[in-house]
């Protein structure tokens, strides 16, 4: 993992949403690989992708990513 202290809910949401991972990259602007990486937690995405991605689920990015909390 890039940072075992990141976490995020990006595949609930964007499956709650009904969207599939190359649906939700068009739409920010980057690969499926990318979203696929972010998911699984191997990629930290920079501030803006992060931004972005909340943009495109309607969610704060807060809400999208946190701290493991340990």
């Amino acid at each position: 993992m890039a940072d075992a202290g990141l976490r995020n809910r990006l595949k609930d949401v964007r499956a709650k949403l009904g969207l599939t991972q190359a649906e939700l990259a068009e739409r920010v602007s980057v690969s499926r690989k990318t979203i696929n990486t972010v998911e699984n937690g191997v990629f930290v995405p920079s501030t803006i992708l992060a931004l972005r991605l909340a943009k495109a689920l309607g969610m704060k990015v807060e809400e999208l990513f946190f701290l493991d909390g340990k």
